[in-house]
């Protein structure tokens, strides 16, 4: 690990750093959980499955405690092409080099695609499970017989109903993760969110916009390249292109006019200056890249594992 930062006394005897990987299927709410304990949006959300690609790292630092978060893609067991496979691949990694694993089910919904991620679960690395949206669960008399049900299936070490869109049992979430981290120096300075780049998350959330705004006619094969990113001072002049598979895919995202493609734009940017704290100029350009998805040079070159 690295030195200590300077912000943090090094020598606090109980201060405790360590990696927790985020799993689970597709659209049960990795990133919106992550990103609110994080307290930033750092890990992009949407309804489509696999709008996690990457291995998102979001730190939070305590008094006590450094957290460092693995938001890991969906694991996907319905499509096997190149872009799935090196997902896939890159939660089976995580699994094994972290110290905690939150496994994030949606409700008291456990079906076949939540027993898929169960068989990868180790053995030897604490469990806990998250048992999100608790909020539209309708009958809650359901909850506890659930939880008890949910013990036999796997030797969780333990259970946590939340909502990720509340801060409510982040505290308690904290508490039971934090016992299970080695006692060790901190490794990232204390305001710090995220190990990824301002080039990354700027991709990423371009790439947000485009599932949000396109509706279910784009399907998740799309990526998105920044081609140049300049900054000076406060304010960053971002050149970027959307891939897409197809030709009627690159109409869409551009729509009438180029009106699809100013609205994500607009709204690109003005996340990019929530988070960078300062302006910034987007300028978005539509490209048709076929079968990009399916390609390990192309995935390579995106930055996949």
């Amino acid at each position: 690990m690295p030195n200590t930062p300077d912000n943090i006394p090094p020598n606090d005897a109980d201060f405790r750093t360590g990696f927790i990987a985020v799993v689970g299927r597709p659209n049960v709410g990795k990133s919106t959980l992550t990103n609110r304990i994080v307290g930033a949006k750092i890990s992009i959300t949407s309804r489509k499955a696999q709008t996690t690609r990457h291995r998102i790292h979001g730190i939070h630092t305590s008094d006590n405690a450094q957290y460092i978060f693995i938001d890991t893609p969906g694991f996907q067991t319905r499509y096997g092409n190149a872009l799935n496979r090196s997902m896939n691949k890159s939660v089976t990694d995580t699994l094994h080099a972290t110290d905690v694993v939150l496994f994030v089910i949606e409700g008291t919904h456990f079906d076949t695609p939540d027993r898929s991620v169960i068989g990868l679960l180790p053995d030897t690395i604490p469990v806990i499970l998250i048992i999100n949206k608790i909020d539209q669960i309708k009958e809650k008399n359901l909850l506890l017989p659930f939880m008890a049900e949910m013990q036999t299936v796997f030797p969780f070490a333990a259970m946590i109903p939340l909502s990720a869109r509340s801060d409510e049992q982040i505290p308690q979430l904290l508490t039971e993760i934090r016992q299970f981290l080695p006692v060790h120096a901190p490794v990232f300075e204390a305001d710090e969110i995220t190990d990824k780049s301002e080039r990354f998350l700027a991709a990423e959330m371009v790439r947000e916009k485009v599932f949000r705004l396109s509706g279910e006619e784009i399907p998740y094969a799309t990526s998105v390249v920044i081609d140049k990113f300049e900054q000076e001072g406060e304010f960053r002049r971002i050149f970027a292109t959307i891939m897409v598979d197809k030709d009627n895919h690159k109409a869409i995202i551009i729509g009438h006019q180029g009106s699809k493609l100013r609205e994500i734009g607009t709204a690109a940017r003005l996340d990019m200056e929530r988070l960078f704290g300062g302006k910034v100029y987007l300028e978005l350009w539509v490209k048709v890249k076929s079968g990009w998805a399916d390609s390990d040079k192309m995935l390579k070159q995106l930055g996949y594992d």
